[in-house]
């Protein structure tokens, strides 16, 4: 199955995708592969979207904890799921290969879910995003010898002997004794060296890359950790498509993305504002992505000031930035009346100013947004209950819990609020009843294992 570019697809699937990068760009990482998803729903050969998708995966899962064992477990639970997806991994592999980057978005270093999602590719005949998903986890998880033959197979179906020789080379040093494994090195190395030499034609994954500095700059942007001088490399890169392409809105918010790498804000602002006019001066996303601009380079500031010791100009610039964050937040709502997400940006730092009243106006409208209702629910309980009004406190919190069927974080952060309340509103039986549901799926959450044990200690 080819792959298709950005800018041969539909409009729509340009406009999903744009709208899950704009999320990811602002940290919104489940928004963003929701929408990533949805995207590749309508244009699976889109593999510029699977890449953002999978670098939003890696994001989420950055900060998570647990090791193997959580990996373990976690393949537990989802053994339904996997099962289901690899049943229909002959028949139906695009819905397969769905299934599969849903298991990724839970954890995307988990082996399990890593074959589900190589095996549907390679079934739907996208070997290039089976690669993607393979190198993340040899490049994460303990070598596995398996896991290189399977790489190394899919390099060569590809048209990539170098890199199959690479994972035939690691397999034999592990495996010293593995014939197989020996006569596949073997075969790399003789169709490296005849590629190596143009002793063959025909079209290849390197052929598809046009020359040696595509290869490289592909290979710059796909890593995870950039240095300056890839940076560098893509800026210059880019600013030639720009020149070639002056009316591409993506071009450039990619300039601005490489610009701030490097610390550059001023230049991504202006990417950014020269991106704005030829959209016709009116994308809340490209708005976004220059507040965003502006924020880092004040945190940036903040940084340098706090290195050099002087911490009461990085206190200083801590509350411009803050004032900076509220006044552009007003502004973008004024702007742009109708998006629901800016309104629930409002209402959060409103609440954080103590402007109950104006901050509780925001978050009633904004949770009709789908993707921010639980958290907009979630706020106005904390400003009604900043207000004293406890009972029409609890009334959102107990709505918001009730339409979380998972026990994730956000749920749990819910839950132990309504039993906080009920405490305050001398209601101890209905908060222990809210702390024992999560002490009984995470007895390490904040204080819940001593709130409940003091209450056994108390029916004693």
């Amino acid at each position: 199955m080819a792959e298709v570019k950005l800018e041969d697809v539909p409009r729509k699937v340009r406009e999903m995708f744009d709208k899950g990068f704009a999320a990811f760009e602002r940290g919104n990482l489940d928004y963003a592969m929701d929408l990533f998803i949805s995207t590749l729903d309508l244009e699976p050969r889109l593999l510029h979207a699977r890449k953002y998708l999978r670098a939003a995966q890696l994001k989420n899962n950055k900060d998570k904890k647990g090791g193997a064992f959580a990996r373990k477990m976690a393949s537990l639970t989802s053994l339904p799921a996997i099962a289901s997806a690899s049943a229909a991994i002959n028949k139906h592999p695009l819905k397969a290969l769905h299934a599969g980057e849903e298991l990724m978005c839970k954890d995307p270093l988990n082996m399990a879910y890593i074959k589900v999602l190589g095996k549907a590719a390679t079934a739907a005949e996208m070997p290039e995003v089976a690669i993607q998903a393979l190198e993340i986890a040899k490049d994460n998880l303990p070598k596995d010898p398996e896991l290189l033959n399977w790489l190394g197979s899919l390099y060569l179906e590809v048209g990539d002997p170098a890199r199959a020789k690479n994972c035939f080379e690691e397999v034999s040093r592990m495996r010293p004794n593995d014939q197989a494994a020996l006569k596949a090195l073997k075969d790399a190395s003789a169709l490296a060296t005849m590629k190596k030499g143009n002793w063959e034609t025909g079209t290849t994954y390197q052929d598809m890359l046009k020359d040696s500095k595509g290869s490289t700059l592909l290979e710059q942007e796909g890593k995870a950790v950039k240095t300056s001088k890839d940076i560098d490399a893509l800026i210059k890169e880019t600013t030639g498509k720009i020149q070639r392409e002056p009316e591409n809105v993506n071009y450039r918010r990619a300039l601005a993305d490489l610009y701030v790498k490097a610390s550059r804000f001023d230049e991504a602002i202006q990417a950014l504002l020269d991106a704005q006019k030829i959209a016709g001066g009116a994308d809340p996303q490209i708005d976004l992505a220059v507040s965003s601009a502006h924020v880092k380079k004040f945190e940036h500031e903040i940084k340098v000031l706090r290195e050099a010791g002087d911490e009461s100009a990085a206190a200083a610039m801590e509350a411009e930035k803050k004032e900076f964050q509220f006044n552009d937040a007003k502004s973008r709502v004024a702007r742009y009346p109708n998006d629901l997400q800016f309104k629930y940006e409002l209402g959060v730092l409103l609440y954080e100013r103590g402007e109950l009243n104006e901050a509780i106006q925001q978050l009633q409208q904004a949770q009709r947004n789908p993707q921010r209702r639980i958290m907009s629910l979630y706020h106005l309980a904390l400003c009604f209950e900043a207000k004293n009004q406890y009972d029409i406190a609890m009334e959102q919190l107990q709505k918001a819990a009730s339409e979380l069927t998972v026990m994730d974080g956000t749920k749990k952060d819910i839950l132990y609020e309504i039993g906080k309340l009920a405490e305050t509103m001398q209601d101890a039986e209905t908060a222990v009843q809210y702390y024992k549901e999560i002490y009984a799926v995470d007895i390490g959450y904040k204080d819940v294992a001593d709130k409940i044990e003091k209450a056994y200690k108390k029916s004693e």
